[in-house]
């Protein structure tokens, strides 16, 4: 009886374990950096019972086979974010930012029950593995491209697309760090966009139009998500829009509709949980060291906290797409899918769209790159600050620095032998078909960089040979510069862009929260202002208006 309900409640497939497998491997990191890194908070206990439920939560949303038990682990996942978030140190802050992620994320989580009644409706039957609908003809009509919609709303909003994201860069600025790395890093990104890739695949058969759909929300998510995070000055919230950014790629690969394109997005989803955990874990030990995020207030951490650096410069260069790292090979992938796609494609929107598309990706991750230099100058090579304690001088403890090796020891591995772990073990099975378009020898590729990177360290050493140095004064602009009075941290040059002919509106529209859905949410039901004042708890008031109401019923009956 046991294997009858789980074999109807649960489905344990290729796409489905490997992903759950992710939920483990995350939760026990995250559980072993919180050790120190939470070590005195007054609500320990209740941290560590919302991880392990939200761990739970997540397993079971991803093995249900059966449509109304995974809404009711994906609402549960809503509270305890909310509960996990209104753990950050500043109360006022972290109160404001779990409303705003409980509204955005439980309000898709509506639209998901509708998308899910409307599945109901026209297949008779909560069970997945029982449902495949086609988008395009059926006599239908416009109830499953409905249905998808609500349901891709949900997996938008959960993983950070936008413009369902503004919650990600606020929680990652209020919320604990372990908290930001396990779920709008990690679990939260696993979730969304594996369910986004199971109703793709499985329960509806999708249109041209909709991958267009998918591809443009993807391209739009990476080059605006990207462009707010060049501008930001504080570490975690930096790291927030770029979460949100990755999110494009994933969006992306599915849209483009073939094997080699969404298995793209899928090992980009993996791969960005990794390299994602280990940025903010970083983050959380430069913060803890520091006792700031402020990029402005950093500088020269590399000799003081070397294993935080290197992982950190390791997970810049695997989100920025640098090669022999594994956010390159997903990317690459990505890039196929694209080409792909206007190849095949039967009009010349759809090739315009996909070359399009493959411009804004490769754009985007040069963006990347660039934010991420001022990221690792700000933090590490710049220069130190007057107020940095003794504190911050040393490595943080075992506990907090070991996730972070293992993530960026998995971002090597899965770069350098993408094929023959990752791709083979995890993303093949889950999509079958998959032909690439050229070859990546990585293994080869990575022995050549190696080899020179040594030849040059030998050449610059080699006795006999004094290299040519010379010591010269700072300049800005033709003007020298006393580098003890001034310091250069980095952030200023990126504020150019922010006054670049059109941007600058734009950039000031975004900050006074113009593209957020939530306050443009608040101003729209602002009516409700007046219905409050109506409200007034007096009973003649309602007294009154019960007569009103009478009255009106009267009237209508009557007619």
């Amino acid at each position: 009886m046991f294997n009858s309900l789980y074999r109807h409640f649960f489905k344990l497939d290729a796409l489905s374990s490997f992903v759950a497998l992710g939920i483990i491997v995350f939760s026990a990191l995250t559980l072993v950096y919180s050790l120190r890194f939470m070590r005195g908070h007054k609500q320990l206990i209740q941290y560590y019972t919302y991880i392990l439920f939200s761990a739970l939560a997540s397993i079971l949303a991803v093995l249900s086979n059966n449509l109304i038990l995974l809404l009711a682990c994906w609402g549960f996942l809503g509270l305890t974010l909310y509960l996990l978030i209104l753990m950050g140190e500043e109360q006022p802050a972290a109160a404001a930012t779990a409303k705003k992620a409980f509204v955005i994320v439980g309000g898709s989580d509506s639209l998901m029950l509708l998308g899910i009644g409307i599945l109901y409706f026209l297949t008779g039957t909560f069970w997945m593995d029982n449902i495949k609908i086609p988008l395009a003809g059926g006599g239908a009509g416009i109830l499953p491209v409905a249905a998808y919609l609500c349901i891709a709303v949900a997996c938008f909003a959960k993983a950070g697309a936008m413009p369902f994201h503004s919650w990600i860069p606020d929680c990652a600025e209020t919320a604990p760090i372990p908290v930001v790395a396990f779920l709008p890093a990690s679990l939260d990104k696993l979730l969304g966009i594996y369910l986004l890739a199971r109703v793709s695949l499985h329960l509806f058969v999708m249109n041209q139009a909709m991958n267009t759909f998918l591809m443009v929300v993807g391209t739009f998510t990476i080059i605006a998500a990207v462009a707010m995070a060049m501008v930001q000055h504080n570490l975690k919230r930096l790291l927030g829009y770029h979460a949100v950014s990755q999110v494009g790629y994933m969006v992306l690969g599915i849209g483009t509709g073939n094997p080699i394109g969404i298995a793209g997005g899928l090992f980009h989803m993996l791969n960005n949980a990794v390299y994602k955990s280990c940025l903010f874990f970083t983050a959380g030990n430069v913060e803890y060291r520091a006792k700031t995020a402020e990029l402005d207030e950093l500088g020269g951490l590399a000799k003081s906290l070397p294993i935080t650096y290197i992982s950190c410069l390791v997970a810049s260069l695997s989100i920025s797409g640098v090669p022999p790292f594994n956010g390159f090979v997903s990317k690459w992938m990505i890039y196929q899918g694209l080409i792909s796609s206007f190849q095949s494609s039967g009009s010349k929107v759809q090739a315009l769209v996909s070359v399009f598309c493959l411009v804004v990706a490769l754009f985007g991750s040069g963006l990347t790159l660039a934010s991420f230099m001022k990221l690792l100058h700000a933090v590490f090579l710049g220069q130190r600050t007057n107020s940095q304690t003794q504190s911050s001088r040393n490595e943080v403890p075992l506990t907090m620095w070991l996730p972070c090796v293992i993530l960026a020891a998995l971002c090597v591995v899965f770069g350098i032998f993408a094929y023959q772990v990752p791709l083979k073990l995890f993303i093949f099975p889950a999509v079958e078909g998959v032909l690439f378009l050229g070859t990546w020898q990585a293994v080869v590729s990575t022995l050549l960089v190696g080899a020179g990177l040594i030849l040059g360290l030998w050449l610059f050493n080699l006795k006999g040979v004094k290299p040519v140095m010379r010591q010269d004064t700072a300049f800005i602009g033709g003007e020298p510069v006393d580098l003890t009075e001034v310091r250069v941290t980095g952030t200023g040059f990126y504020d150019s862009v922010k006054n670049f002919g059109m941007l600058k509106s734009i950039y000031r529209k975004a900050e006074t929260g113009c593209f957020d859905i939530y306050e443009q949410g608040k101003k729209l039901f602002s009516l409700s202002k007046v219905f409050q004042y109506l409200h007034n708890g007096v009973l003649p008031t309602y007294l009154v208006w019960m007569l009103l109401g009478m009255l009106g019923l009267f009237f209508v009956l009557a007619r």
